[in-house]
């Protein structure tokens, strides 16, 4: 099992995460407490879920149906995000070139059961909570067999900065998300253009694949996720959840 009582934080230093209220978890990271940097809070295996947002379908047009894809797709595209990609809140990003960093604010879901072969109306019943999950790559335009190179450099995968327990989301599949950069709103969008919603989705993967105790499946990245840039900061949001910041930069300054 795998279970969060209120919002589950790791805070830097600590040697392991722990669950503390809402209340608290905002103090901590309020915009007066500077320099609070957190340890992703999950520490199990991480799957980015790919071609899940009907604008991002929209978006291949015909492609999709032309060489290498052939079809769209009929069961949920997966990416591993390995261990060195995990990263917290406040994490340093470095960014390879001058092309940056495209920032990808996802919905996170967290399991807190074994799932294999579950219905979609059971579902949450397998979910201990959510959290935010950036899922950060290199742009570029093919989304064919997902590219490691692109998708699993160092802090590539920067979680929470907490996990809010279940009960905390009334409707994980109508939520908001934003991005910013350098405080400027750069990107907007909803869990509500996903193709699969939260419990079909985990309907769908666990027919052909086991999620253990604290994995975490992303919803799927929105299409139109902006880029960032060295010397830029990120602040993502997904509904009510506690911001998660990113600071971007050059290649090889991440002290």
């Amino acid at each position: 099992m795998f279970a969060v009582a209120d919002h589950l934080l790791h805070l830097e230093g600590e040697a392991l995460p722990r669950d503390v209220s809402a209340e608290a978890v905002h103090a901590l990271l309020a915009d007066g407490v500077r320099g609070v940097r957190c340890g992703a809070p999950v520490s199990g295996a991480v799957y980015g879920t790919l071609l899940n947002d009907r604008h991002a379908l929209d978006a291949l047009g015909d492609a999709v149906h032309a060489p290498p894809y052939k079809a769209p797709p009929r069961a949920p595209i997966l990416y591993l995000k390995p261990r060195n990609t995990l990263a917290g809140h406040g994490a340093r990003v470095s960014v390879p070139d001058a092309n940056g960093v495209q920032v990808g604010a996802s919905l996170g879901i967290v399991m807190g059961r074994t799932a294999a072969r579950i219905q979609a109306r059971e579902a949450f019943d397998y979910i201990a909570g959510y959290t935010l999950v950036a899922d950060l790559s290199v742009p570029h335009a093919s989304v064919y067999r997902p590219s490691v190179r692109f998708r699993a450099r160092d802090n590539f995968c920067v979680i929470g900065p907490a996990v809010l327990a279940r009960r905390y989301v009334s409707d994980p599949d109508d939520l908001a998300i934003h991005v910013e950069l350098s405080g400027e709103p750069r990107f907007s969008a909803s869990t509500s253009t996903s193709v699969r919603g939260v419990a079909q989705l985990l309907a769908d993967v666990t027919d052909f694949m086991t999620l253990a105790p604290g994995d975490v499946i992303t919803l799927g990245v929105p299409h139109g996720a902006p880029i960032a840039h060295a010397g830029q900061r990120a602040a993502l949001t997904i509904g009510g959840f506690p911001a998660l910041n990113i600071d971007f930069v050059a290649e090889g300054d991440t002290a």
